[in-house]
């Protein structure tokens, strides 16, 4: 999850510095699949919390931690975002990197 946020920062910088629209829109499509990690961590950790509650605080943490994470990528999809704008001059937030019809 990490590597693929860390990935969706430089792919934004990266599209930025290039003025490369469509690499920009490829960061807006990871998104998705970084918010799916965070449910799948978000469950397990749920699960180990449930089976052993002395688990709860170190499971909370890495919650806290796996939101965070997300959270980069949202910026980074954020940046990526504003770069079509830029380019295009085309909006393209909630649409996930797709054209609007």
């Amino acid at each position: 999850m990490a590597l693929r946020a860390q990935t969706m920062v430089r792919g934004a910088l990266d599209a930025f510095v290039t003025k490369d629209s469509a690499a920009a829109r490829t960061v807006c499509a990871a998104d998705d699949s970084v918010d799916q990690l965070l449910e799948q961590i978000f469950r397990e950790l749920l699960t180990y919390m449930i089976q052993d509650p002395a688990a709860i605080a170190r499971g909370m943490r890495l919650s806290f931690v796996a939101k965070y994470i997300e959270r980069i990528a949202d910026h980074a999809t954020n940046v990526a975002e504003l770069v079509t704008y830029m380019i295009e001059g085309e909006i393209i937030r909630h649409t996930g990197g797709r054209p609007t019809p």
